[in-house]
């Protein structure tokens, strides 16, 4: 007899932040549009997310109490956990400061990122698995100090690199693929190094200096868009999911804001692949979303 497949309920989809496959089944059979979505489910959000603002008051609590104490430059999340899930890693993290702070404190000046798998990404985050248990944690902040090494040894070649490319700069930007460790990194501008000097590039140190890349400029234009949509529509937050690329949150934001779209005072908006009503209230709309009229 076949295997049947696991069928979790809503709540679970909600609380880890995965994608439910029932939403995709449900947009197949009808198309949906960004106004009657919101038209059918702002209540539902709203209800939501007022009863969730107990729980986003204690995890802003525990994130500054713990960025206080660990001298933190932020706390973040990798995944669209719901709350309570935030909640429950900070009060992990924060038992293993109780017990055992020193190692710890070789964070100071970083930012925690809670993923699925730890050690410090490209970007110089300490990336912590939230599979993990606490001997795992405990191992990573004992090692930072050899991270850190890595970091000053990957900054040494990024600038060898830009030598041998003429002057531009080596830039790496997270979301344009999935995300690596700082050693995975290395070990590609390694090879990418290597490459380089055995094809010996003719281009003159520094000439081709100040050349800015136009990802780096979508970058700009994203943040721009993402404020301007906030401010005119009252967002109290505004963000998308990891998945979501420059292009694609600059092309819904665009969009966005020449519609008028008073349901969304207050609210927090997630752009993502589909439409959902997160269980704390955060409203999640497809970056390619379909206009449509507002239901009666």
């Amino acid at each position: 007899m076949p295997d049947r497949p696991i069928k979790w309920h809503k709540s679970y989809y909600s609380f880890t932040g995965f994608k439910d496959p029932d939403e995709d089944l449900h947009v197949s059979r009808v198309e949906t549009t960004l106004m009657s979505w919101l038209g059918s489910n702002g209540q539902s959000a709203v209800k939501k997310l007022k009863n969730s603002l107990p729980l986003r008051k204690e995890l802003d609590r525990l994130k500054k109490e713990l960025s206080d104490l660990l001298q933190l430059s932020d706390i973040r999340w990798q995944r669209g956990w719901g709350v309570a899930h935030r909640c429950s890693q900070l009060h992990s993290l924060s038992r293993l400061a109780q017990q055992n702070l020193e190692p710890l404190q070789n964070a100071k000046g970083c930012t925690i990122v809670f993923t699925d798998r730890s050690g410090m990404s490209a970007l110089g985050h300490v990336m912590l698995g939230t599979m993990d248990v606490h001997h795992h944690w405990t191992r990573l902040f004992e090692s930072l100090p050899s991270y850190f090494d890595l970091q000053r040894r990957m900054s040494a070649l990024e600038d060898q690199i830009s030598n041998l490319l003429g002057g531009i700069q080596v830039v790496y930007i997270e979301e344009l693929q999935p995300a690596l460790t700082l050693d995975e990194y290395y070990c590609l501008l390694d090879v990418f190094h290597n490459q380089l000097l055995k094809s010996r590039v003719p281009a003159h140190p520094q000439s081709l200096s100040g050349l800015e890349m136009i990802l780096s400029r979508l970058k700009v234009i994203e943040n721009e868009l993402i404020q301007a949509s906030t401010k005119k529509f009252s967002l109290e937050k505004f963000y998308k999911e990891p998945s979501i690329s420059s292009r694609q949150m600059v092309d819904c934001c665009r969009r966005l804001l020449q519609l008028s779209l008073p349901y969304l005072h207050g609210m927090h908006l997630c752009v993502s692949h589909f439409y959902s009503v997160m269980q704390d209230g955060d409203l999640c709309i497809p970056w390619n979303w379909k206009k449509g009229e507002a239901m009666k």
